[in-house]
């Protein structure tokens, strides 16, 4: 992990910053809103008030009883101090429609005109207005007084108001009810921001925005330029990762990350391994690869949490490697006949020595006939020296083996589909298969025949050995059908990589039962004559 620059806070950290001035954003907007619709619920609620209370007023028959008097305050008066009181308004004022104040709290303004505005009061509708008077700004509402009838000319005007020194009052005591509210919110708001801070910082493991993207960057570039495939799996065994050579070698489309191993395609003992047992350096085949799989278990903090699997194309190594075992086999075969020659040798030397010449010439002349058959049969039949080498080794290896080994048909000299490599993988793994199915029988007998013309090819290798069950037969050619090779042995893919080439060159292979009894394996290359 990068060391992280002293000054760089974490990605965490900064995200909790964010969150609490977000929050405080948010509380502080709210508190002003409800402020001001706490505000203006009040204001309302006083003009209502007023309204109520003014026409309550307008409507008693003391207000009548009054006027009908000589002097309208002496009853007014009182009246209006006990309704302000008992209601809890600012004052009440009862006048006559030319502003003379009838009743007021400050009875040294009895008499004198009213200070406002009276809208549309004296034509018999109500009005409210804000305005500064006698007593401070306040909310006041006028409501006109009848006669007899609300058709009755207006004969008087009521004027009730509040304050506004005590609807601020009010909302004093509202506002702390909002601020306690508020800072609830705003607490509750913090600790769900610590909470996600924490939590991003056990995610991101404590590192800062220039940290990740750092690794990030890197990491893809690490990731992409590597020359070995690599998959990252998940526990369910979705694919989490991929990078170029994955996608390269398995042929991965371009959808492959998110979805299951199983839907892409991919041999079923690589899903097998990559999702299961674990294991190091086990060869499988996929299409026209060859290759080395690793899987191991992927572990944070204790626990597992998937697969990470590495691949390596071992398609060209593997392809030298059968060669060099069948170089090996030709060595050995050659160890064999050379064993052979000197045993021969001696022979001539003590018919020679017993005074036999003419026997020992017979003998040489007979073994170098049978020798110069063998070779002339075969180069006649592959037509390729490298194929006919192949076979010759093969056959010495038979004989030594106590297998019968015949090669009959030919290709011919023209055939030019594929390379002396492709006939030597096909033959040579067929020939070795064979050999292996009948050396523990008594009846030990291996067919070769060869068949085709310049862009066509025909081989086939049958035995006298057990041959193969439906169920093996049906398996031993599917795609990604492998075993596990043994350490330093290259061997263990062999039919795989026979169908793979042949498939390259454009044929296939087929399983089928021998007439010596045992398996037939046909194997076709280049185009169907």
């Amino acid at each position: 992990m990068p060391q992280r620059a002293r000054h760089e806070r974490s990605v965490a950290r900064q995200v909790l910053g964010l969150q609490v001035i977000a929050v405080l954003v948010l509380v502080v907007t709210a508190l002003l809103l409800a402020t001001y619709d706490a505000r203006s619920d009040i204001r309302s609620g006083a003009r209502d008030e007023a309204v109520s209370v003014a026409r309550a007023v307008a409507r008693s028959p003391v207000l009548h009883e009054a006027m009908a008097t000589g002097d309208p305050s002496a009853l007014l008066q009182p009246y209006a101090e006990a309704v302000r009181v008992d209601t809890g308004v600012d004052f009440v004022v009862i006048m006559a429609t030319d502003r003379t104040r009838w009743s007021h709290p400050n009875e040294d303004l009895l008499g004198e005109k009213f200070i406002g505005n009276l809208g549309r009061a004296s034509v018999g509708e109500v009005f409210t207005e804000e305005y500064a008077g006698t007593l401070g700004p306040s909310i006041r509402a006028i409501v006109p007084v009848f006669g007899t009838s609300e058709e009755a000319p207006v004969v008087a005007l009521v004027s009730v108001g509040i304050t506004l020194t005590q609807l601020d009052d009010l909302l004093l005591d509202e506002f702390a009810d909002i601020v306690v509210a508020a800072l609830s919110v705003l607490v509750v708001g913090v600790l769900g921001a610590w909470l996600i801070s924490h939590r991003l910082r056990r995610q991101t493991h404590g590192l800062g925005e220039r940290e990740i993207t750092r690794m990030y960057e890197y990491y893809n570039a690490v990731l992409h330029a590597v020359r070995e495939g690599l998959l990252l799996i998940d526990l369910e065994g979705r694919v989490q990762l991929v990078n170029d050579e994955a996608r390269r070698l398995l042929r991965l489309p371009d959808d492959a990350v998110g979805r299951s191993l199983g839907d892409l395609g991919l041999p079923p003992a690589l899903v097998e391994a990559a999702a299961g047992e674990r294991g190091a350096d086990e060869v499988y085949v996929t299409g026209d690869h060859v290759l080395v799989a690793s899987s191991s278990a992927a572990y944070w903090e204790g626990r597992e949490v998937g697969a990470v699997v590495t691949l390596r194309d071992h398609t060209e190594l593997q392809g030298l490697t059968g060669e060099l075992d069948i170089v090996r086999g030709l060595t050995e075969s050659l160890r064999a006949q050379t064993h052979e020659a000197a045993n021969r040798l001696h022979t001539v030397v003590s018919l020679i020595e017993m005074g036999r010449p003419d026997d020992a010439v017979d003998f040489v002349t007979d073994e170098l006939r049978v020798a110069q058959m063998l070779a002339d049969r075969l180069v006649g039949a592959a037509g390729d020296p490298v194929v006919a080498a192949l076979l010759l080794g093969k056959s010495s290896e038979a004989a030594e083996r106590g297998i019968s080994l015949t090669v009959s048909g030919e290709l011919p000299a023209e055939f030019d589909v594929g390379s002396s490599r492709d006939l030597v993988t096909v033959l040579g793994n067929l020939v070795d298969n064979a050999l292996d199915a009948v050396a523990g029988g008594t009846d030990r007998r291996v067919v070769v025949h060869l068949e085709g013309s310049a862009t066509h090819a025909r081989l086939v290798v049958g035995d006298s050995g057990p041959g193969l069950s439906p169920e093996e037969a049906a398996h031993a050619l599917e795609r990604g059908w492998t075993t596990k090779a043994d350490a330093g042995d290259g061997r263990g893919v062999g039919l795989a990589l026979v169908s793979q080439v042949a498939r390259r060159l454009g044929g296939g292979v087929t399983i089928g039962r021998s007439s010596l009894g045992g398996a037939e394996l046909v194997v076709t290359i280049g185009e169907q004559p």
